[in-house]
C-alpha cells in the first residue's frame, strides 16, 4: 500500500489550514486537541475498550517502538523532544516560513507554548510532506480563550511535566 492509499483510506477529524494552526499558536485550543490532530497524522487510533490512543500497522516505527500509547505531546518533554527530532532539517523553519510567524515575546514563553509551536511546525511539516493542507479555513473546531494561567492551559489539559 502507498501512501496516498493511506490517506485515502483515513479521515482525519481535522483538516490541516492555516486558520487551525494560528489557533494553535493563539491557545484557542486545548492541548488534548493539538495531541489528537499529531496522534491522527502518527496513526494512532482510538482504542474506546482502552480509553486510550494505541499505535496501527500504519504508526511509524519510530513512534510505536518508543510509545506504546500516543504521547502527550504538550505535557511530555520527552515527546516533544522525539517530535522535534522528527521534523527533517529542511521544514524547521515552518513556522516563520508558512505561518510568519515571530516567536513569542519573552514573558510569553512557558514549556507548553513552546511545545505548542514544535507541534505545529510538525504540522507543517507532516502536512507539506504529504500534500495535505487544506484550504477551507471555515473547517475550524470551537475555540475558545487562552487560558488564564498560560503555564497550566485549558481545563482538563494534562500537567506540565
Amino acid at each position: 500500500m502507498n501512501k496516498n492509499e493511506k490517506f485515502e483510506e483515513k479521515q482525519f477529524t481535522w483538516p490541516i489550514c492555516k486558520e487551525l494552526l494560528i489557533c494553535v499558536l493563539e491557545d484557542k485550543v486545548s492541548d488534548v486537541f493539538v495531541c489528537k490532530l499529531v496522534w491522527e497524522r502518527l496513526f494512532y487510533t482510538r482504542e474506546q475498550s482502552l480509553d486510550d490512543w494505541i499505535p496501527s500497522a500504519f504508526t511509524p516505527t519510530y513512534w510505536s517502538g518508543k510509545f506504546l500509547k500516543a504521547p502527550q505531546i504538550i505535557s511530555e518533554r520527552i515527546a516533544s523532544v522525539h517530535l522535534t527530532r522528527s521534523i527533517p532539517k529542511d521544514y524547521k523553519q515552518g513556522l516563520k516560513n508558512f505561518l510568519n510567524f515571530k516567536g513569542y515575546k519573552i514573558n510569553e514563553l512557558y514549556p507548553r507554548r513552546t511545545r505548542r509551536a514544535i507541534a505545529v511546525n510538525w504540522l507543517i511539516y507532516w502536512a507539506n510532506e504529504n500534500k495535505c493542507f487544506s484550504n477551507d479555513n471555515y473547517v475550524l473546531p470551537r475555540q475558545s480563550s487562552p487560558p488564564s494561567n498560560p503555564a497550566k492551559g485549558h481545563f482538563g489539559d494534562p500537567e506540565i511535566k
